[in-house]
């Protein structure tokens, strides 16, 4: 058992550090809002610190899980960031979505200072964190560092892999997430127009869901989808943030990904209705109500 510094503790965060102290692990939180971790202690024992770096201070492992790439730099090399109390030979795992070039930069951050460093965005949603079944998709410079930190991973992971060096797990992540928004606004408008020819959609769903049309989206989202209800999972203005990422990469890279810059747009237009919360699945609302 490791002992492990855990750093934001929202939807996604709080769950995977409750795997890992359900795990035996030694625990200790930090979250920028106190009572969240004061909350999580109260509910999991263990130890909630005042800020990053003493959070970090001892820990063999330390996982971020926050907003974007500022909130991560605030947290690794701001005032009180965990970095300058980490030791020598431990490993700061950034779960955090975020852009390849903050994972490549933290790596260099981390290296001169004896730390390895791995990127880990997840993908699972909410629900995928408090079942502790996420899939981790990781980026480490250092072979061996990775192999130390996936039985720790483990606890809040169905499957963990390493893609390549640093900045490999936030690109793997942009894939999954332009695969996403395609299956979503795809999804939403076979939903769509099976309601208007006068089909049942769950009998339709039932039927097609066994052959080539299923996908993870399918089974989850279709029903609620068709209700008309969007008050869960992953919410429309983080995806956003991510697509951004991704179609900024994109201009980089020379890769065209336009259908991805037009569900951005569609989800623009969900956050103009007030669904800036609404979960992603919500972009069927643009057809049900033009």
């Amino acid at each position: 058992m490791s002992n492990v510094a855990f750093i934001g503790l929202g939807v996604m965060g709080a769950p995977m550090a409750g795997h890992l102290a359900s795990a035996g692990h030694e625990v200790t939180v930090f979250n920028r809002t106190a009572s969240k971790a004061l909350a999580w202690v109260a509910l999991h024992g263990h130890r909630a610190a005042p800020t990053p770096a003493e959070a970090a201070e001892g820990a063999e492992f330390v996982m971020l899980c926050v907003g974007n790439d500022d909130d991560v730099r605030e947290v690794v090399t701001g005032p009180a960031g965990c970095l300058e109390a980490m030791s020598e030979g431990s490993v700061l795992i950034d779960h955090t979505t975020a852009s390849a070039d903050l994972a490549r930069e933290l790596a260099v951050a981390c290296a001169e200072r004896g730390v390895a460093f791995i990127d880990a965005p997840v993908s699972g949603g909410q629900g995928g964190a408090e079942s502790g079944e996420l899939t981790v998709m990781c980026g480490a410079d250092d072979e061996a560092a990775f192999q130390r930190a996936e039985p720790v991973i483990d606890a809040y992971a169905r499957r963990c892999r390493r893609l390549g060096p640093a900045g490999s797990g936030q690109l793997t992540k942009m894939v999954n997430q332009i695969c996403i928004a395609g299956l979503v606004q795809a999804l939403s408008e076979a939903l769509d127009f099976a309601r208007r020819a006068g089909l049942d959609v769950d009998q339709v769903v039932d039927v097609i869901s066994q052959g080539a049309a299923q996908s993870w989206q399918m089974e989850n989202r279709s029903a609620t989808m068709a209700r008309g209800e969007y008050e869960f999972g992953f919410a429309v203005e983080w995806m956003r943030k991510d697509l951004g990422i991704c179609l900024a990469e994109s201009n980089r890279n020379g890769a065209r990904l336009p259908v991805t810059a037009l569900v951005d747009q569609l989800y623009r237009q969900i956050e103009q209705r007030g669904g800036s919360r609404w979960d992603t699945s919500s972009l069927i609302e643009l057809l049900r109500a033009p």
